[in-house]
């Protein structure tokens, strides 16, 4: 069987009237507060809305929830949202889970909330167990058309995560996707939870989210029971250098609301009674699909573009490390065991989305990958500096042209950049806080120590 996962889902207050909703959040006000509904993509027939349109999100639970579908349309009613194209799998003959089937209809309303142009996927395992969990995320990945995976779910590290963790990477010949995760809702004193501590998937912690009664944004503290903190096996990912100062993967890499006091209302059908109620629910399970469609946003973008859908470990987890702070909300305040401040932190991240900037900024990433091989020139040359092959995912004996050198205007202020040591008769050009490079139309960090010689 394996160790089974829980779900990231808080636990909820007395059933709701949908007459007499609890002061929550609505759909409007969170898509409004984090300007998910300013996002018009400009073509040469006019402006095109924000919205999904064209990409397909994946979800993965455990066990079968029989009255999803009916669940989502008596939420697009009472919220005025469109009609989604919502597939289903699983075998027949799986059990039904009431808690499951709340975590379900959740990540699948507020993913539609989000980009409800979106065709949805719902995967559902046959049981909670790790081999279950597993089929079904190789289930998603390879369904055609899927550019992004949500689980909103996680289990205590397992000692074989490395080995495990090439399951979340995109499969061969399958358009690019971003794999994105719940940090868990038991606090830092609960232990980082796997999948969010693979590198190669999103991590998302979560806030308490203040809106204006317009829905405008008014502020973010962290929550107290967001997941964070420093994995026990996973190495620091390459695109957290300069962010995390320990040689292990840390978490989460960005946020959303989760705090329970300003949750969302779900409607949602316990299988086991069959009545169909409102909920008031939080929890990093609120966040990780309003991510999964904020990357199916920007994904929207990049086809309308020409460019293909975001890979999560080469493309979208670095571009969320080197975009600019101005695209996410900076949360300085609360703790969850480790405080929240200025910067990245454990709790939260990055912080929150904002979206009129960070959107258009993953719609137009190109790369900030690290190179696999060594590039010459017959002109002036980087030489990188001999350095332990353990703290970079870059080559020992990196070469390339000063003609590849381009600013990396990312860079925040204070940021740790490259350092280059280079004789008078070859500086570099002045201005940024750190230089990248271009190569094969992939753009990268130098990260190493230098010495810029004649070649």
């Amino acid at each position: 069987m394996g160790r089974r996962f829980r779900r990231s889902l808080r636990p909820r207050l007395e059933r709701l009237d949908e007459r007499c909703l609890l002061a929550t959040l609505t759909p409007t006000q969170v898509v409004h507060a984090y300007g998910l509904d300013r996002i018009p993509w400009k073509t040469a027939s006019g402006p095109v809305l924000g919205d999904g349109t064209g990409q397909t999100i994946a979800i993965v639970v455990a066990q079968h929830d029989p009255y999803l579908k009916a669940d989502l349309a008596e939420f697009n009613r009472t919220y005025g949202l469109p009609d989604c194209t919502l597939v289903q799998l699983y075998t027949p003959g799986t059990s039904a889970d009431d808690g499951w089937a709340s975590e379900e209809t959740l990540d699948v309303e507020y993913a539609h909330a989000v980009a409800p142009g979106a065709k949805i996927v719902v995967v559902e395992a046959r049981s909670s167990d790790t081999g279950s969990m597993i089929t079904a995320i190789d289930t998603a990945r390879n369904y055609p058309g899927v550019s992004v995976v949500s689980m909103s779910w996680g289990v205590s590290e397992p000692g074989n995560e490395r080995a495990l963790d090439y399951h979340f990477t995109t499969p061969s010949g399958h358009t690019g996707v971003t794999f994105v995760a719940a940090a868990g809702d038991s606090a830092a004193s609960g232990g980082t939870e796997w999948p969010s501590t693979s590198p190669y998937v999103l991590a998302v912690g979560g806030t308490k989210l203040q809106v204006d009664l317009a829905g405008n944004y008014q502020s973010e503290t962290a929550w107290n029971g967001s997941g964070g903190g420093y994995s026990t096996l996973e190495p620091v990912p390459w695109y957290q250098k300069g962010f995390n100062p320990k040689k292990v993967r840390s978490v989460p890499d960005v946020s959303a609301l989760a705090a329970l006091s300003t949750g969302v209302n779900v409607v949602t059908t316990t299988p086991s009674d069959g009545q169909q109620s409102w909920w008031q629910i939080g929890g990093t399970s609120v966040g990780t699909p309003i991510w999964a469609a904020i990357v199916a946003i920007a994904n929207q973008g990049r086809a309308l573009s020409g460019l293909g859908t975001l890979d999560g470990a080469t493309q979208t987890l670095p571009a969320i490390y080197a975009l600019p702070a101005s695209n996410f909300h900076d949360v300085t305040s609360g703790s969850n065991g480790f405080s929240a401040h200025a910067g990245y932190d454990l709790v939260t991240g990055r912080g929150s989305p904002n979206g009129p900037a960070l959107i258009p900024g993953l719609a137009a990433w190109t790369g900030l990958t690290p190179l696999n091989h060594t590039t010459t020139s017959a002109k002036k040359t980087v030489a990188a500096k001999k350095v332990k092959k353990k703290d970079l995912a870059l080559p020992l004996d990196l070469v390339i042209s000063t003609a590849d050198l381009v600013p990396m205007h990312q860079a925040e202020p204070g940021r740790p950049g490259m350092t280059l040591n280079h004789p008078k008769s070859a500086p570099l050009p002045q201005g940024p806080a750190a230089w990248g490079f271009r190569h094969a139309g992939a753009l990268g960090r130098l990260t190493t120590v230098g010495t810029l010689r004649q070649g």
